[in-house]
């Protein structure tokens, strides 16, 4: 049991003890203090932004600015105008001169999320401003002078991306002049205890209340049985999620939430609207129909037309020819079965040879 009024760390503060987490935070150390960019790699969730913000507080540049963007929910002219500005002018709706983050974190860090998603016209900038320091905001063509370092980050497989000619190599050679890989939750299962606490502690506060009562056995239990794909985005939001839900917070977690769906979400659960086949003209009337099942001979389409009219035929016997009651047994509704037979070119009554589509039995 813990009061909410203590937390183990600040939400911004790596927290582990697992050896491949030790191990990150001591590359980290080491790369902090150089004035050189530094590439984070991990799958989602696994905080690579915590990993950056570590490495600028641990640098010289710890009481400058720490200026993040995500290059992936920007198009190519805004990635270009939030990174170098702009003048003034320079496209509809710019009135006036804008700094960019470049310019906002002059003298700190820059911190770039998602960097495979830039288009290589913006990656031809950044390598240009990363080696010489230099780059001119959009519209101008006055040189602009920074002191910036970078760290970028990324889940893609960035030299996989320069084989496939989608991010420049030379791009990719200066900002990896380190690479700090970040563990998924897979790598570090001894520090699910410790990061689920973190959460419960955290979301308690949140909701005003003065303790938590900790993880009931079996709770924990399936914490520590999750894969975790998510990684810990994924974990934080399950452990934050089942301490709101408890309906008696005195009591230890009993129900961990891991998935917030319903099974019987019609969103999960429907299927999409199959549009009514399109059936091409017959080549043969009505006869004995080959089974699609034992009949091995022709093409999908054909073999899909002997089905149909084995059906309708076996429908229209056991009914009597009656059409209604066929296409119920079908099914259908009376004016599809009526189209049904008209393009299998059925008969209205056996052996009479009367068009199936100008029979109008009686019901």
């Amino acid at each position: 049991m813990a009061r909410s009024a203590t937390s183990p760390a600040d939400s911004t503060t790596p927290i582990g003890e697992a050896p491949a987490f030790r191990e990150m935070l001591a590359h980290i150390s080491l790369a902090a203090p150089l004035n050189r960019p530094v590439l984070v790699i991990g799958e989602r969730g696994t905080g690579k932004e915590l990993v950056a913000s570590r490495l600028a507080y641990l640098s010289q540049r710890w009481d400058k600015p720490f200026i993040k963007l995500n290059c992936a929910v920007l198009g190519e002219a805004l990635l270009d105008s939030e990174l170098f500005g702009h003048e003034a002018g320079s496209f509809t709706g710019a009135s006036r001169r804008r700094a960019g983050r470049f310019e906002l974190a002059d003298g700190g860090t820059l911190f770039l999320d998602e960097i495979a998603t830039a288009s290589m016209a913006v990656q031809e900038k950044l390598l240009r401003v990363i080696e010489y320091g230099t780059f001119e905001r959009v519209g101008g063509n006055e040189p602009q002078q920074v002191d910036v370092r970078v760290v970028a980050a990324t889940h893609a497989d960035l030299p996989a991306l320069v084989r496939a000619d989608r991010f420049r190599a030379d791009l990719l050679d200066r900002l990896a002049f380190d690479v700090v890989p970040v563990p998924p939750m897979r790598d570090r299962p001894e520090d699910i205890p410790l990061l689920a606490g973190h959460f419960a502690l955290r979301m308690t506060r949140e909701l005003g209340r003065e303790l938590f009562a900790g993880f009931a056995p079996d709770a924990m239990a399936a914490l520590k049985a999750h894969d975790w794909p998510g990684n810990v985005r994924e974990l934080r939001n399950a452990v934050e999620r089942s301490v709101y839900r408890m309906i008696d917070p005195k009591k230890p977690l009993s129900r961990i939430v891991l998935d917030p769906f319903p099974k019987s979400s019609p969103l999960l659960s429907a299927e999409p609207a199959r549009p009514a086949p399109t059936l091409a003209a017959p080549t043969a009337m009505a006869g004995p129909a080959a089974d699609p099942a034992t009949d091995g001979t022709g093409d999908f389409t054909s073999r899909i037309r002997q089905y149909e009219l084995r059906l309708l035929n076996e429908a229209m016997e056991a009914n009597r020819f009656n059409q209604r009651a066929a296409a119920r047994s079908l099914g259908l509704t009376y004016y599809q079965l009526r189209h049904y037979l008209k393009v299998h070119a059925v008969p209205g009554r056996q052996g009479s040879g009367v068009p199936a589509a100008n029979d109008e039995a009686a019901t």
